[in-house]
């Protein structure tokens, strides 16, 4: 059961949609198919979270229709006594990948000007075979093939050797299975499942990708003052 607070949300984003489609900025909203969609649940009013902090790495939160829920702490949150008029949490979000349900809180908070950056310029140009290639020779570098020995792109490259090994025999069970699957005919438990084994690892790989990102860019707004892409 959903709670009518996020059923509302949904409403709200449904009508934005449509003012953008009509003030010209977006395409018109379609419908979205259930198992290619990343499923969601806004919860759109803090009074109905309740944070508490238990633990230095975890935390309850309570969520309609559902109760107390733990989750990782893996940022300061403006809670209890940190938590006034303009440092606040104003809702969350909970979405669902591949490795299970996440929380994401949104938070309106006061950030102070950030002080000119002594630092100095640098040129990035983003490439495949080497990923930020820097005007000063500080090339970034994952470590990670770009493509495979036939020439085409690696999309598990995040993945290490025993993983893809996985991967390959996954996908090779699955489309085993679907074989076996008449035209419009329910998948099976044991597709599905399948299915969501082959989510898992490509989260895994995604996280991984989006990790390197974050830790890279962070490095260089922190070195350097000017930053040009190319």
């Amino acid at each position: 059961m959903l709670p009518a607070q996020a059923g509302q949300a949904v409403l709200k984003t449904y009508v934005q949609a449509w003012k953008h489609c009509w003030d010209g900025r977006a395409e018109a909203p379609n419908f979205k198919v259930r198992l290619r969609t990343v499923m969601s649940v806004d919860i759109p009013q803090d009074r109905d979270l309740q944070i508490k902090r238990v633990h230095r790495r975890w935390g309850m939160v309570n969520i309609p229709k559902v109760g107390r829920v733990r989750f990782r702490w893996t940022k300061d949150l403006p809670v209890g006594k940190l938590a006034d008029r303009e440092n606040r949490i104003t809702g969350a979000r909970l979405v669902k990948d591949g490795l299970g349900w996440h929380i994401a809180f949104r938070v309106q908070t006061l950030e102070s000007k950030p002080e000119p950056h002594a630092g100095p310029e640098i040129g990035i140009d983003a490439g495949v075979n080497l990923p930020l290639a820097l005007s000063d020779g500080n090339h970034q570098d994952h470590g990670r093939p770009a493509r495979l020995s036939d020439g085409t792109a690696d999309r598990d490259k995040w993945l290490n050797p025993e993983e893809k090994t996985k991967l390959l025999r996954r996908e090779q069970r699955a489309a085993h299975r679907k074989s076996f699957r008449k035209p419009k005919e329910r998948i099976s438990n044991r597709l599905n499942r399948t299915y969501d084994q082959i989510k898992q690892l490509r989260a895994k790989a995604t996280r991984r990708a989006v990790d390197w990102q974050h830790k890279t860019t962070t490095s260089i707004a922190r070195q350097y003052g000017t930053v040009v892409v190319e």
